[in-house]
């Protein structure tokens, strides 16, 4: 698999990706999440392609405290071959050379298969409770 940075051409593939990886949401309307993280800290939207198809991708944040992981995709045709290891493997890479000391990140808790993935490559459950707070919401599309 090869890693690089989200390009503007790449949006339909990695919103068809999410689709297919049931992460989208009605109040997360993909095309502005996009558009939000390209406007801040673009070079951290990775995608990982095999023969030129999008089958991997990653919204990465650092803002100086800690990194955060959003929209880990990887397409389920080609799902336990290593690419989610690649892609953190990656990520890790990238966050480490600005200076970040940990990763954070947030799975839902009935993704089993997602949890274990995350407990295999290192990650463990933090003593903590979630906070949401939505300033927008999307589902009010226009």
């Amino acid at each position: 698999m090869h890693i690089r940075s989200y390009e503007d051409a790449d949006e339909a593939a990695v919103i068809a990706l999410w689709e297919a990886c049931g992460l989208t949401r009605p109040e997360n309307d993909p095309r502005k999440d996009i558009a939000r993280k390209v406007a801040v800290q673009r070079e951290l939207f990775l995608v990982g392609t095999l023969e030129g198809r999008i089958v991997a991708s990653v919204m990465v944040g650092y803002e100086g405290h800690r990194g955060w992981i959003n929209y880990l995709a990887v397409a389920p045709a080609v799902r336990l071959r290593g690419c989610g290891r690649l892609l953190m493997a990656e990520v890790e890479r990238r966050l480490t050379a600005v200076g970040c000391p940990k990763i954070n990140l947030q799975v839902r808790t009935s993704n089993a298969a997602v949890i274990e993935f995350y407990r295999r490559i290192g990650f463990a459950q933090d003593d903590v409770i979630a906070f949401g707070k939505r300033l927008v919401d999307d589902s009010a599309r226009a």
